[in-house]
């Protein structure tokens, strides 16, 4: 097999795993559009450092790594440089007008925000099996941790979850 026709199918594997990759990168960001440019980051690293996958592990752990490492970097460089304004907390922007569109805005940002108030440990068990439907072994193969840590984090954040939401 020529190294085009390799390069072709690593394209083709990561472009099948974008919408599990996406719902993890949302997830972890805890909005749609900081999830995307999280999404777009982590597509475009692993497209340009294709050379650096072995193909002995697996491709969507490799991927979620990534995207958690872009995450990471991303909230240590935020904490250095200060906070931006979230365009959606604006109230003096036009838009579409709609109770029910916005009881359902509402609803999804006071999830993602009880989500995101996580700790980090909790949050990113919380991406892996809760919001992309891993099993508790995939997890902790890709966070490095033992699967009873993955679920005494996921036991937690369950909790956590419960008592804000429902309070």
């Amino acid at each position: 097999m020529t190294q085009l026709q390799d390069l072709t199918r690593f394209q083709e594997s990561v472009v099948a795993l974008i919408p599990r990759l996406r719902r993890f990168t949302v997830a972890v960001a805890g909005n749609l559009p900081d999830g995307d440019d999280l999404l777009q980051s982590t597509v475009e690293r692993a497209l340009m450092r294709h050379e650096t996958y072995k193909p002995d592990k697996k491709l969507q752990s490799w991927l979620f790594k990534i995207a958690q490492n872009i995450w990471i970097d991303q909230k240590r460089s935020e904490a250095r440089r200060g906070q931006m304004e979230d365009i959606t907390d604006r109230t003096d922007i036009i838009g579409e007008d709609g109770r029910e569109k916005m009881e359902t805005i509402e609803m999804t940002k006071n999830v993602m925000a009880v989500i995101a108030e996580l700790p980090e440990p909790q949050r990113l068990v919380v991406a892996h099996i809760l919001v992309d439907g891993q099993s508790y072994k995939e997890a902790a193969e890709i966070l490095d941790v033992p699967v009873g840590t993955i679920m005494s984090r996921l036991s937690r954040a369950r909790k956590a979850l419960e008592r804000q939401i429902l309070a």
